[in-house]
């Protein structure tokens, strides 16, 4: 079975402190310590992971990302990447075929994802109370060497 890791890429990038710094692979680009955290864990437990990014859509760790930005999904910027687009990347990045995704953030990926995808993607961070409780959950797992539960998150659940 054909399992992809997605994790958000995160407004802190190392263009905040190395302004002047050219382009960079992805998994150097986000500096703060929620994506620092998601990308250890990816790299821990999946085989095959990729950063998600409303500018960029799906990047490889090496993939490389030219300059800072500053964009998040759904805020109806011209910048934001297309569901098209989404589409596209996930044909030519050879993971169109996956039969499971894991998503690696908060719910409001869930619809990016499933119109990426046609299905729906698993967040082993639902029920979390916030982002303090996610960075808890994910330095748990990493040390422990314990995936976290991989659950889809139900609109309707408190």
């Amino acid at each position: 079975m054909k399992v992809i890791c997605v994790i958000p890429c995160g407004k802190r990038k190392i263009w905040d402190n190395e302004p002047g710094l050219g382009a960079v692979p992805a998994a150097s680009a986000y500096t703060g310590v929620f994506h620092r955290l998601c990308q250890q864990y990816a790299r821990t437990f999946y085989e095959e992971w990729f950063i998600l990014s409303a500018k960029h859509g799906f990047l490889k760790p090496d993939d490389l990302v030219p300059g800072n930005y500053d964009l998040t999904f759904n805020q109806g910027s011209p910048e934001e990447i297309t569901a098209d687009a989404l589409k596209q990347q996930t044909r030519e990045k050879g993971i169109g075929d996956a039969e499971k995704v894991i998503m690696v953030g908060g719910k409001k990926f869930a619809p990016v994802l499933q119109r990426a995808f046609g299905f729906q993607a698993l967040f082993p961070l639902t029920g979390s109370k916030g982002i303090g409780d996610m960075q808890r959950k994910l330095k748990a797992a990493i040390e422990h060497d314990c995936k976290l539960e991989e659950k889809i998150h139900e609109e309707n659940k408190n």
